[in-house]
């Protein structure tokens, strides 16, 4: 079945309305967005369209929930978000706050509904696994790892000292293990990341907590900011269940959750120099994905270019491959950010053009 694309549009926001900007975006039905740009009209048909008024949980009920029944029957599903910096990429997937019942996004309400059915499930015995990735600079980072901010803690300075007593002493090394990725028969998985075995949607939730915080950390020790990182939330889950011939039955479903950085580095990426090659390096990622996207729906290219980049390797299965995927593209309709608007309302549309085969 193709990806399944949605578009959503923020209100405009106080810097916005300052600035002087008017609202170019406009929603038709509850599946096209119309912009206005100079004196031309770009119209775009999706999935699905959600105005500046729609809820997290209107968002969630469309776009995540059948997702997650999918995973529960045994399917892979990823729901990535994409989009420029500060159009509703994090309030979509986390959510202003995860625990406030209105304002909680898709991540925690996933966690919600996927704690909520297994618990239904009176025979059933499940095992559900959390891990929390950033991808940085094309550098791999353990969200969950006990060290603060692990990817980018600096090498230990005192090589001599410390560490080698530590060591000495039986306590733990101060070397955080390598993140590798791994080609295997389930796809591309990461060595060496932490999981988390979460008994309770709280667990979960304390998982994605830590790994906010953490991800916040290393934006201030790092001068980085997470608008410029990918992070990728993952449930996985083990359900067994006795069928009615009393036979034992065994399903694997896993989610991907994904908060991609903001896009508007790719349409600047004329840059040059030092500011072009960071704004190159932090989204090797998202140029390749998008290079990806093409050649998936370009019936003359028979090479697609996943190796080129770490994100688009971890997202190979859900692009052209046997996950279920959909993409939330989400807008500011504000006519200062026009550009940047048109530039994710095409990449969008490209994506409606990729074919997965759901196993």
């Amino acid at each position: 079945g193709n990806v399944k694309v949605v578009a959503r549009v923020r209100p405009q926001n106080e810097l916005e309305v300052k600035r002087g900007g008017t609202e170019c975006v406009h929603i038709v039905g509850d599946a096209e967005v119309h912009v206005l740009e100079d004196d031309s009209t770009f119209k775009y048909t999706f999935d699905r369209v959600f105005g500046s008024a729609s809820t997290q949980q209107e968002t969630f009920e469309y776009v995540a929930k059948p997702v997650v029944a999918d995973v529960l029957e045994g399917y892979n599903a990823t729901i990535f978000a994409y989009g420029q910096t500060s159009s509703g990429k994090t309030y979509t997937m986390e959510g202003p706050s995860i625990t406030d019942p209105e304002l909680r996004g898709i991540i925690p309400r996933a966690i919600a509904a996927i704690y909520a059915h297994l618990r239904g499930c009176s025979d059933a015995e499940y095992k559900v696994r959390v891990s929390y990735l950033e991808l940085y600079n094309e550098e791999l980072g353990d969200l969950l790892g006990d060290e603060d901010a692990s990817a980018y803690s600096a090498p230990s300075t005192s090589m001599m000292g410390k560490s080698s007593q530590n060591h000495a002493a039986g306590g733990k090394d101060n070397k955080t293990k390598k993140l590798m990725l791994c080609d295997s028969t389930k796809g591309v998985v990461c060595n060496n990341l932490t999981e988390v075995v979460a008994t309770s949607p709280k667990e979960a939730l304390e998982a994605l907590h830590k790994g906010i915080n953490q991800r916040q950390v290393a934006e201030t020790q790092m001068n980085k900011a997470s608008s410029r990182s990918h992070s990728i939330f993952t449930l996985k889950m083990m359900i067994k269940e006795i069928s009615l011939e009393g036979v034992e039955q065994i399903r694997y479903g896993q989610l991907n959750l994904v908060d991609l950085a903001g896009s508007e580095c790719v349409a600047r990426s004329g840059a040059t120099g030092a500011r072009g090659r960071e704004a190159g390096n932090i989204n090797q990622s998202l140029l390749t994905l998008g290079r990806v996207i093409n050649a998936l729906v370009d019936p003359t290219t028979s090479h697609v270019p996943y190796r080129d980049s770490k994100l688009t390797r971890l997202l190979q299965e859900s692009l052209g491959g046997r996950a279920k995927t959909c993409i939330v593209a989400t807008l500011s309709p504000s006519s200062g950010a026009a550009d940047e608007t048109l530039s994710t309302l095409n990449y969008a549309d490209t994506a409606k053009g990729v074919k997965n085969t759901p196993v």
